[in-house]
């Protein structure tokens, strides 16, 4: 789960993580009365979506008045703002984060996450503050500072100071530093996050040290641990068949493509979607059923296939082992039946109960188009292209 800059702020100050001093308006007056309450000038304001490369989309601005910080947010709020990670759609501005302006020496990044490799988290660092860390990995991997860790032992002192000292801070500011990165871990550890990121970490003229921008993504699957934690979901921020996918515990994500697929298993859904694309087609959607996925759920997930417009096909490719077969049939005959398919249907089914499975897609009266085999379901879907 994503949460706001602004809140992870909170948190960030919350674990003594220092932040500059600001607070979200939702508008233009709100920000006005915020800017007035703060040091300054200068003033910062910035749009509150979860994307990052806000800067470069025109989501981060700098104003000298309080006058300008409340006309900023004017043009801010209810624009659309596009950036290299929300794709050309954008997503819709609906509050900011008027914070104090700083009078920065030097940026740097800090970074938690999950080594997926050498199963443990993983500190990264660098020097080059404010760039995106994978393409600066990719182009200059040299400048890229790892210290792995231990989650039986912990984020060391050694480590912290080994990061401090390898980044070139001021000898003054590594007692801080160090101070700041053990925090930042305490973070990512006792809120099952599954990264923390501080992009820029800065340091300023008056020789502080702060996290001027904060990412959290929260692991869904500890949520059930932080219930107050919860309460930061926006359900503005994410797609509408995505939220509704939620309620009914379907792992759903829509793509930009234009077959839908409804699998069980993540290995699976991989396989099919590499499965339409060498078909000469694209996927409009990951969709994981999941193994204890009742008819109801399968119904609700064929639905939200249907609902988005660009679908012109689906493939449905389940092979039953804790979802059954003929359950999946079950649910796709009673969708069927409530919705208007208008699109042609590719079934694959193999595993328990197959052919009975088989036998309620032949019996429904509905026409669908079933596979025997994975290549048979590719030729299908290479049909659903020509057609």
């Amino acid at each position: 789960m994503k949460i706001h800059e602004y809140q992870a702020k909170k948190i960030f100050s919350d674990y003594a993580i220092p932040v500059p001093a600001g607070a979200v308006a939702h508008s233009p007056e709100e920000a006005e009365k915020i800017a007035r309450e703060l040091p300054g000038p200068p003033w910062v304001v910035k749009a509150q979506i979860h994307a990052g490369g806000r800067g470069k989309g025109g989501g981060v601005r700098v104003t000298d008045t309080v006058e300008g910080v409340a006309e900023t947010a004017k043009a801010m709020l209810g624009m659309t703002l596009v950036t290299p990670q929300t794709g050309p759609q954008g997503k819709a501005v609906r509050k900011v984060l008027v914070e104090e302006g700083l009078s920065i020496r030097k940026e740097y990044y800090i970074g938690v996450t999950v080594d997926r490799g050498g199963q443990c988290p993983v500190m990264i660092a660098s020097a080059e503050g404010g760039m995106e860390i994978e393409t600066l990995a990719a182009t200059q991997p040299e400048k890229i500072i790892r210290e792995a860790i231990d989650v039986g032992v912990g984020f060391c002192g050694f480590q912290a100071r080994n990061l401090a000292f390898r980044l070139g801070l001021d000898p003054t500011m590594i007692r801080a530093a160090t101070a700041l990165f053990s925090r930042l871990y305490n973070v990512f550890e006792s809120l099952d996050c599954s990264m923390v990121e501080v992009n820029p970490l800065v340091t300023t003229q008056d020789g502080r040290i702060l996290a001027l921008d904060a990412k959290i993504d929260l692991d869904d699957n500890a949520l059930y641990r932080h219930k107050d934690l919860v309460a930061l979901d926006d359900p503005d921020e994410k797609d509408a068949l995505e939220r509704r996918a939620g309620k009914y515990r379907l792992n759903y994500i829509r793509l930009d493509g234009d077959v839908g697929i409804m699998v069980n298993g993540a290995g699976l859904a991989m396989a099919t979607m590499d499965l339409i694309q060498q078909a000469g087609a694209r996927p409009a959607n990951f969709l994981d059923v999941g193994g204890g996925a009742t008819t109801e759920m399968v119904t609700k997930g064929f639905e939200i296939i249907l609902a988005d417009p660009n679908v012109r096909g689906i493939l449905i490719n389940i092979f039953g082992g804790i979802l059954r077969c003929d359950v999946l049939a079950n649910g796709v005959v009673e969708a069927a039946r409530h919705v208007d398919i208008g699109v042609p249907v590719v079934v694959r089914l193999d595993g328990t109960n197959v052919e009975e499975g088989r036998r309620i897609l032949a019996t429904s009266g509905l026409e669908f188009l079933v596979a025997d085999s994975m290549a048979d379901a590719a030729e299908k879907v290479r049909g659903l292209k020509a057609d």
